[in-house]
């Protein structure tokens, strides 16, 4: 294969040179190639065919070669002398088109590739890069269509049918997207992407075992990412397989990725097998994870804001609700405080001081502590 590729270079390179008055040096520029040092390639070839440059095959070379050093502009430039040329050469378009979208220009870099349909409307390549195209720029109704047209054309290649199955699956077409992906796969039956777009095509369409037999292909296959378990661990609690429902979501404790849905469904796991204690340590787990950290304090603000309106009861149940998720200090403060001054009951005033007292609030907090053991002994007067 080596050989083979040295002598297409040789021959590449000698075509270059024919018909220009200097020759470029053949070995240092396929030296120039098989080290990928393009930038020096370019710069070699422009001392070669100094400006203007008019023969085809030096504009060919130079572009070729300012493309792959990452000098776009040059690059776009020399193409563009070659497409002013030959406005039918489907190349020269193609070269257009992926420099313009190396250079974020997706709508100029589509205007080329719409010009080769014009010419071949059967080329694979030209709907895969406008479908990927389309899907960058946000266009997701274009890329569909690009997507469809080239997946008819070359229905197993692998990129074109797992981008249009996750389009399928977005839009909840799981028929659609499992025949588009099952279609990939008779033709590579390894393919992770192919095989990730299937298990999510049969979980959705609640085919529980083809589902289990591939997520533990893909586990087997080294990719164990939380989505896979997750479809794993639940098919198996649909199959009523709880034993290995629970050992599937004990993956994703060990990697510490569990979620609200993991534990819930390893708490049914246990239920299930009538481990109850199980069962109520991962429901309180699934709770914990379901709540907001700052629970606490978003119905403290809310109660305060209760409070301000003079709707003391919603104020009450909001501190409350408060205390459930989570104890601040404060809150307890804030409750005897309302009950003492705004809604005078002495009995539930002193009992929130009381609490606040043994909260155990923090040093800036010494007024409050003061003000709080004050109204204690006033209160049980």
């Amino acid at each position: 294969m080596k050989s083979i590729f040295l002598f297409l270079v040789i021959i590449a390179i000698g075509t270059m040179a024919f018909g220009q008055s200097i020759k470029p040096d053949g070995a240092l520029l396929l030296d120039y190639y098989q080290t990928q040092r393009f930038a020096e390639a370019a710069d070699y070839l422009k001392k070669i065919y100094p400006e203007p440059v008019t023969d085809i095959k030096a504009l060919s070379s130079l572009a070729y070669t300012s493309s792959m050093a990452g000098r776009l502009p040059e690059a776009g430039d020399y193409y563009q002398r070659l497409y002013v040329a030959d406005t039918t050469n489907t190349a020269v378009l193609f070269s257009l088109g992926s420099v313009n979208a190396r250079r974020g220009d997706n709508v100029k870099a589509l205007s080329f590739y719409k010009k080769i349909l014009l010419r071949d409307s059967t080329n694979f390549s030209v709907y895969k890069q406008m479908a990927t195209l389309s899907r960058s720029s946000g266009n997701f109704g274009e890329a569909i269509l690009y997507f469809q047209k080239a997946n008819k054309l070359n229905p197993v290649e692998p990129d074109v049918a797992y981008d249009l199955a996750t389009f399928y699956i977005n839009l909840k077409l799981y028929n659609k997207a499992d025949s588009t992906v099952t279609t990939a796969l008779r033709a590579d039956t390894a393919n992770l992407l192919l095989l990730f777009a299937k298990a999510e095509t049969d979980y959705r369409l609640n085919n529980f075992p083809e589902t289990v037999t591939v997520c533990n292909k893909l586990i087997r296959s080294g990719s164990q990412t939380g989505i896979v378990i997750n479809m794993l661990g639940t098919s198996y609690y649909k199959l009523k397989n709880y034993n290995q429902s629970i050992s599937a979501f004990k993956l994703l404790e060990q990697s510490k990725t569990s979620s609200e849905t993991s534990y819930y469904y390893t708490a049914m796991s246990y239920k299930a097998l009538g481990n109850h204690a199980g069962a109520v340590s991962y429901f309180n787990k699934a709770i914990k994870e379901a709540l907001s950290e700052n629970a606490n304090s978003y119905y403290g603000e809310m109660a305060d804001s209760f409070d301000k309106m003079h709707q003391l009861k919603n104020a009450v149940s909001a501190y409350q609700k408060s205390l459930l998720y989570g104890v601040m200090p404060l809150t307890y403060y804030a409750l005897a405080n309302l009950y003492d001054t705004e809604m005078k009951n002495k009995d539930m005033a002193a009992r929130y001081y009381k609490k606040y007292l043994k909260s155990q609030p923090p040093e800036d907090q010494k007024s409050y502590l003061a003000y709080s053991a004050r109204r204690i002994r006033e209160l049980a007067r």
